[in-house]
């Protein structure tokens, strides 16, 4: 008696008709990609909602004239023409950003290696030492801002009375145009612990067999580190570097607390804070955005920064992943 033959058989089973190969591997196709879209729905879901549609919508407002009350009106590229053209404070901003970007990301780079082989290094009171350069990342960027503003005071603060005591004339810090950005610099300095631990981790990843072999060959401390340490530890430098890029270029909560404080403005209800002091020499990109968006209620304007952020930081990030960028070799 012949045995009939589902739609699921395989074109190979002995002693049946099969469908034809091609329509068989067509199901077979179909049915890997649902399964690989069933696996992959919770990551396209949060994708969608949580970066496609918000980047669509960005882009739609940029051409639009839209105060959020009234229906977005069709504009053009007169949005564009005019941050491009006629906001006095993009060059600024975008200059303070960009600054900040190159400056302390580089330098948290470069600290956070450093202390990082300091505490591997030691070899007694690690636990201590680790603990107390962790600690400051623990606290709140406001709080953290607020005291380090309050150590910088020019008048009452604790720091130019040491330099003072010493004999050298301190600056003024958050209330000097040409120290202001380098005092931010020095408050992320400040929170190294992050880095810290990470670098901590792969310092202590590496191959003590390598080090024991340069010491063979007579190597000492520099050679060791360019040709055992750092290309160990250059993916984890990788990460540093381009999560830096990705969080500076949204810097905002410290430079304007400390702009706030240095400037003296006490916070009541209906207070608009205006950033940038000294001299918009702390503005950045995001504090326009906000500024624009939420205090002048002109969106069309506030997406077209914030897509020229997101495009800068694309860019960046783009070249720094380059194989010939200098960070990744060959076999990374």
């Amino acid at each position: 008696m012949a045995l009939s033959l589902s739609s699921g058989t395989r074109p190979d089973t002995p002693g049946t008709a099969a469908p034809a190969p091609d329509a068989w591997l067509r199901r077979k196709k179909r049915r890997d990609r649902l399964r690989t879209i069933g696996f992959l729905s919770p990551w396209l879901v949060g994708f969608s909602v949580f970066f496609g549609y918000p980047l669509a919508a960005t882009v739609y407002f940029s051409f639009m004239h839209y105060n959020q009350i009234k229906q977005p009106e069709f504009v053009g590229l007169r949005n564009w023409s005019y941050v491009f053209t006629q906001m006095p404070l993009f060059g600024p901003a975008l200059w303070n950003t960009l600054w900040l970007v190159v400056v302390m990301v580089a330098l948290r780079v470069v600290f956070g290696v450093g202390i990082g082989l300091l505490v591997t290094k030691l070899k007694s009171g690690v636990g201590f030492f680790r603990t107390a350069f962790y600690v400051p990342y623990l606290a709140p960027p406001v709080a953290a801002t607020v005291a380090f503003v309050f150590l910088l005071n020019p008048a009452t603060g604790p720091v130019n009375e040491i330099l003072a005591a010493v004999g050298i004339d301190g600056p003024n810090w958050f209330n000097d145009p040409n120290w202001a950005k380098p005092s931010l610099v020095m408050l992320s300095l400040w929170s190294i612990g992050d880095l810290m631990v990470i670098f901590m981790a792969a310092l202590l990843d590496v191959p003590k067999e390598q080090y024991e072999a340069a010491e063979l060959d007579g190597a000492g401390a520099l050679t060791k580190f360019r040709f055992v340490t750092w290309p160990n530890i250059t993916p984890i430098v990788m990460f540093a570097v381009v999560t830096g890029v990705v969080q500076t270029m949204q810097y905002y909560t410290q430079a304007l607390v400390a702009g706030k404080l240095a400037s003296g403005v006490t916070i009541g209800p209906g207070t608009v804070i205006q950033p940038g002091y000294p001299d918009h020499s702390t503005i950045t990109v995001p504090q326009l955005v906000y500024q624009l968006g939420f205090q002048n209620f002109n969106t069309g304007a506030a997406c077209v920064l914030s897509l020229v952020l997101f495009a800068i930081a694309m860019a960046v990030t783009m070249l720094l992943m380059r194989r010939k960028s200098g960070l990744l070799s060959a076999e990374d």
